[in-house]
């Protein structure tokens, strides 16, 4: 059974297994929790990124779908980078949410990865409604399987916790 933990704070100071990354689809860094994940892990986790473009992924990424780094200089061994939809008023994309939470779970399980630490993937510049992508990703994570022991929810700000925390005790 996975146990899952909610923290407040910085995505890029845990410890963790794998630290999961909300990337952008050409893996090549950005803003947020990825712009903070590329800056902190140093070159190698940007070297590793365009070796994979320039093989597997040469049209980037794509939404749900997740492949790992080396972690670099961050204190885990690898990173997980997934692409999150942008959030639509008009269409229902929770489905690529969910897999964003289910691919990451399944490299970290191919890996051999025991903690998985998460950020709130889609929250920030893709504007998904907090309450709403906590939702999805508890509901992912529950539901799951996995050999991943914990995986470790990483807010950023005490509205994030809180909507993560009432999801996870069933409010």
């Amino acid at each position: 059974m996975t146990s899952i933990t909610l923290v407040q704070g910085d995505i890029t100071r845990q410890h963790a297994d794998a630290l999961v990354n909300a990337a952008n689809s050409s893996l090549l860094g950005g803003g947020g929790v990825d712009g903070a994940i590329h800056r902190r892990g140093g070159p190698a986790i940007l070297a590793e990124c365009r070796a994979l473009r320039a093989s597997r992924y040469g049209k980037g990424l794509p939404t749900g779908q997740a492949v790992a780094t080396t972690a670099g200089e961050l204190d885990a061994r690898w990173v997980i980078h997934t692409v999150g939809p942008v959030w639509s008023p008009a269409e229902d994309r929770s489905h690529l949410l969910a897999s964003c939470y289910r691919e990451s779970l399944r490299v970290a399980g191919e890996l051999g990865a025991r903690t998985v630490a998460f950020p709130a993937i889609s929250t920030g510049v893709y504007r998904w409604p907090m309450a709403d992508a906590a939702r999805i990703a508890v509901e992912a994570v529950r539901t799951t399987p996995t050999a991943v022991e914990e995986v470790r929810f990483v807010l950023f700000d005490t509205s994030a916790y809180e909507a993560f925390a009432r999801h996870l005790s069933g409010r």
